[in-house]
């Protein structure tokens, strides 16, 4: 006879303890205490990326100033920063607020079933690879990023089978590979063939990107001069420097987003000239340095202080841009006529796109195809009850995106309770169901999100479907704007 389920009930339960999931459940603590809830992560520690990827420098593509907690400041005095301190910082911010103690590790959640009589979710769980469990709450919150944590973006290149040196993808870096004095050659232009290639420059005998076709990556400092300003003026009160240097980088990345949507030619200019400057003479900024698309179309790439560009200036690293004929067992071939002889190649070709952790969701037992739905402000599930998703931004810091979807579904949550409602789901009427133009969730070109349109669901062209924008908007979305239009509140018998 088969053992029978544990079953244990919540009001809410969060899928995923990535920043995300640590972020949210700060803001129930602080705005909805009178609510019981736990987070469910499959991995065995908190973290997520920041616990997964484990190749060779790893660090932010995003300022920590925003990609932190609000409710944490960031500390130290650089805004990028690697892996290790991130995933310290995340697990030191949940175990001050007592959030770790509601984490269940290894709990894999298989499948999500909303009963309308019940009005609650009832989850098929995996614990420990093999214990079954359910858990059930009266709201469900997806926490869990955006790429499958299991697989990586397979990428399509003739022959990479034939290789006989190594093949290493970044996302199941091998720990015990050893690059020193080894040709590295990294195929992928994004941010993680950026941050590779001055940290494998360190050790190996030369690491040379090989793109398509090229990115922006533009150099910050780890300190710049109005962050200097700021802490002089500041000294007397770190609360204030805090809010200050956090709003700075807020408002910067805002200005330059809208100037280069505005003017797209006068920002490629600006960033092309701030790249030349970088480069050595005997690099030509066209091809390798001239992309085809204009700036935050895909994510711009940054590095601290310019490592990547010393990198090719000092010699120990190169750019090659070309299409791939075929590798050989020793070589690969471009169809240009060039080749290259890598010991060790790294497929750095961006991550396969994943929505809600994979998991199957059903409405009273029926299938609920999400990617064929569209998304109430970028945060509920359309004709999906009592369940929210945190979707960041590709033009700043995930976290902005994740803190305004917080927010809002908190009050949503309090205006719940306070009315008696005990369902909320969204609804297109009959008129936006008809002429409703799908845009896309992610508004990036990249080849990765290009590849996820059957996975991903669906932004509108109007009203509250709209895809989210930026961050001052959402915000005050979250704080003061409708949260009737477009949802249906079902108040209890």
């Amino acid at each position: 006879m088969a053992a029978e389920k544990s079953i244990h009930d919540y009001d809410v339960v969060l899928v995923g303890a990535g920043i995300s999931g640590i972020n949210f459940a700060y803001r129930l603590q602080e705005r909805n205490p009178e609510l019981s809830y736990c987070i469910l992560e499959g991995r065995h520690e908190i973290g997520g990326t920041w616990s997964l990827f484990k190749y060779p420098g790893i660090r932010s593509d995003s300022d920590l100033y925003t990609f932190g907690f609000p409710w944490r400041p960031w500390e130290e005095q650089t805004s990028i920063a690697e892996g290790a301190r991130i995933i310290n910082y995340v697990k030191e911010s949940a175990a001050m607020y007592g959030i770790d103690k509601k984490i269940e590790y290894k709990h894999h959640v298989n499948g999500a079933d909303w009963s309308t009589p019940a009005k609650r979710w009832t989850l098929d769980v995996t614990a420990n690879g093999s214990e079954q469990k359910t858990y059930r709450s009266k709201f469900l919150l997806m926490c869990t990023g955006y790429y499958d944590y299991d697989e990586p973006l397979k990428a399509q290149i003739p022959g990479i089978e034939d290789f006989k040196g190594t093949v290493a993808h970044p996302q199941f870096w091998p720990e015990d590979m050893d690059y020193t004095d080894k040709n590295v050659v990294i195929v992928g232009s994004g941010a993680t063939a950026i941050t590779l290639l001055p940290n494998l420059a360190a050790k190996a005998a030369h690491v040379t990107i090989l793109q398509r076709s090229p990115s922006y990556i533009m150099s910050v400092p780890a300190q710049d001069g109005i962050e200097k300003i700021i802490r002089k003026l500041t000294w007397w009160s770190k609360p204030l420097e805090h809010k200050l240097i956090r709003l700075k980088w807020i408002l910067v990345p805002f200005l330059l987003t809208c100037f280069a949507s505005t003017f797209p030619n006068a920002c490629r200019k600006m960033f092309s000239k701030a790249i030349q400057a970088q480069l050595p003479p005997t690099i030509a900024r066209d091809p390798h340095f001239n992309p085809s698309y204009n700036p935050w179309e895909q994510r711009v790439c940054f590095c601290p202080d310019g490592d990547f560009y010393a990198c090719l200036r000092n010699g120990t690293g190169s750019v090659e841009t070309g299409v791939i004929e075929k590798v050989t067992p020793n070589s690969i071939k471009l169809t240009s006529g060039a080749e290259l002889h890598p010991d060790i190649i790294v497929t750095a070709t961006g991550l396969k796109v994943r929505f809600a952790g994979g998991m199957k969701v059903t409405l009273d037992k029926e299938p609920l195809n999400m990617a064929e739905k569209f998304i109430w402000k970028g945060v509920m599930l359309e004709d999906m009850p009592n369940a929210a998703f945190v979707i960041g931004y590709v033009d700043a810091s995930w976290t902005l995106g994740a803190d305004a979807t917080a927010q809002l579904m908190c009050r949503i949550l309090k205006q719940m309770r306070k009315e008696g409602v005990v369902e909320v789901v969204p609804r297109r009427t009959e008129a936006e169901a008809k002429s409703m133009i799908e845009e896309p969730v992610l508004k990036l070109t990249s080849t990765y999100v290009r590849k996820a349109k059957d996975v991903l669901p669906k932004a509108g062209s109007t009203g509250q479907w709209r895809a989210r924008s930026y961050y001052f908007k959402d915000i005050w979305t979250a704080w003061f704007g409708d949260i009737r239009t477009g949802l249906e509140w079902v108040r209890g018998v």
